[in-house]
């Protein structure tokens, strides 16, 4: 997550509006890919004093450094030596403490026995040290194009983890906003439209949170870069920056690095509960994610319908809950209780509460950590 003091917006009268990387920015993104190429094979200390300086070109200096530290996390991958440090340490030590020679001298009997130089033997020596670790190419190479998307990307991310309430208007795929809030556990409520394939999704901010803001806040970002596969988006967010409350607009048109094509997401929570209720109760059939209920002007999303073969009146809808707060798990009571949906299970997370407070009285739950109790389950509905 970038640091506050790389977070480049302007401030125009309540709202916040980012500072994306453009085309424009391309000629000096090159410099500074140019600039890591160089680096490669050195230590990071090295690298990362090149980049505090000002940049050898007419980049500015934040948006420079910004794009740096997104760079910074995509290389990161294989900094290590040539020769593992704990054992050139080893050989390296052990042999100067046999042999009483110059360093140079030592280094060169012991690179030589390795088949390496002696260069790539004293760069390994504390090649653990952050600062010592080698600086090695990235797995694949990045054009200036897509690092300024990942920049842009980085930052929206940055300013959302500021936030206390975000609000996204979705037209076309909001499903796929929809399903990934209810994967991550994302405090969400739906709302509907006049057309089928829109909605309107108010999610709670990290900062509106009491603990396990730093988790919420990246399952929070990982939104951003799916709303490029909904054919037009607009996310309002009231954020806190810098002391101040301000609003931040990113809409269709953003340049913003977009995830890899939707897929059915699956879930390993709902999968085990699925096939420990199938084994556990063969008497109930089990429907994952039934359609979307409308209720009011909202729309709720059940992950199961239980359903009984000999007496289908017997049909309960469950829905697992991720990052929870009392207030929310009313809000939810009440949408199921609009859509005139009694039969119910809430099954919560105890380890994703985030506020104190009393469960919502005519709640029926069943209460997990890491695995969804079929048994539970089952007792309940009878």
């Amino acid at each position: 997550m970038l640091p506050e003091e790389l977070l480049n917006y302007s401030v125009v009268g309540d709202a916040a509006v980012p500072h994306f990387l453009q085309e424009n920015d391309h000629p000096w993104l090159r410099v500074l890919l140019d600039e890591w190429d160089r680096c490669v094979g050195r230590p990071q200390r090295e690298l990362e004093a090149r980049l505090r300086e000002p940049p050898a070109c007419d980049g500015p200096l934040r948006k420079w450094r910004q794009a740096a530290a997104v760079l910074a996390r995509l290389w990161r991958s294989d900094l290590t030596g040539v020769v593992p440090a704990r054992r050139a340490r080893s050989l390296v030590f052990g042999e100067a403490a046999r042999t009483p020679a110059a360093a140079e001298v030592v280094l060169a009997g012991v690179a030589g026995s390795l088949g390496v130089t002696a260069r790539e033997l004293q760069d390994s020596l504390f090649a653990d040290l952050p600062g010592e670790r080698l600086v090695a190419p990235p797995a694949r190479r990045l054009s200036p194009g897509e690092l300024a998307l990942r920049a842009n990307l980085s930052l929206a991310q940055a300013l959302l983890f500021r936030a206390t309430a975000v609000t996204i208007e979705a037209e076309g795929n909001a499903r796929v906003l929809v399903r990934h809030a209810k994967l991550r556990g994302l405090i969400c409520t739906v709302a509907s439209r006049a057309e089928a394939t829109d909605a309107v999704l108010e999610l709670s901010g990290p900062l509106t949170l009491f603990r396990r803001t730093l988790l919420y806040g990246r399952a929070l970002g990982e939104l951003v870069p799916l709303l490029a596969w909904c054919r037009r988006f607009r996310l309002g967010a009231e954020c806190l920056l810098r002391g101040r409350r301000l609003t931040v607009n990113l809409g269709t048109a953003d340049p913003i690095f977009p995830a890899d094509e939707p897929r059915r997401f699956d879930s390993r929570l709902e999968e085990r509960f699925a096939r420990d209720f199938g084994r556990l109760a063969p008497d109930w059939d089990i429907l994952r994610e039934p359609e979307p209920l409308r209720a009011g002007k909202a729309l709720v999303f059940p992950d199961f319908a239980l359903e009984h073969r000999r007496d289908p009146a017997r049909r309960w809808l469950l829905e697992i809950v991720g990052f929870w707060t009392p207030e929310y798990l009313a809000r939810k009571l009440a949408d199921y209780r609009a859509a005139r949906l009694s039969k119910l299970i809430l099954c919560i997370d105890e380890d994703l509460k985030c506020a104190e407070g009393e469960l919502p009285r005519g709640a029926l739950v069943a209460r997990f950590r890491r695995r969804v109790d079929a048994a539970s389950v089952l007792r309940l509905i009878g």
